[in-house]
């Protein structure tokens, strides 16, 4: 199967996506041409996008923030709900401390995140 190798192929497929979109619905028979063709454009645009435009995992720091802010946290009130100190909450949200295997835990069961972006994996 092709693929789209470059932004003008990739913008052209888009368009074209677009213009299929209202002629395809969910009574479209699946072996309409224009359903076949959508359905293989956009296959073929997601994967660019993914390859292309992906944004990857967020790092620990930057979700020890949002969390920090989603839940009204200081970071002394979170180094009291992990057991750590301030200054180690510090180090952890600027990125210059990795949490033990016991905070690493804690984070995830009281911050509900998820352990891959705690522990880098």
């Amino acid at each position: 199967m092709a693929r789209i190798e470059n932004k003008t192929q990739y913008e052209w497929a888009v368009k074209r996506v677009e213009e299929l979109l209202p002629l395809v619905d969910d009574n479209t028979p699946r072996n309409d041409p224009n359903s076949i063709e959508l359905e293989l454009l956009s296959n073929l645009v997601a994967d660019y996008s993914e390859e292309h435009f992906s944004l990857g995992e967020p790092s620990l720091p930057d979700v020890l923030k949002m969390r920090m802010h989603e839940m009204g946290l200081t970071q002394t009130a979170l180094s009291t709900l992990l057991g750590v100190s301030p200054s180690r909450v510090s180090e952890y949200i600027s990125g210059k401390s990795e949490p033990t295997l016991k905070v690493a835990r804690e984070m995830s069961r009281r911050l509900s995140i998820d352990p891959h972006i705690i522990l880098g994996a």
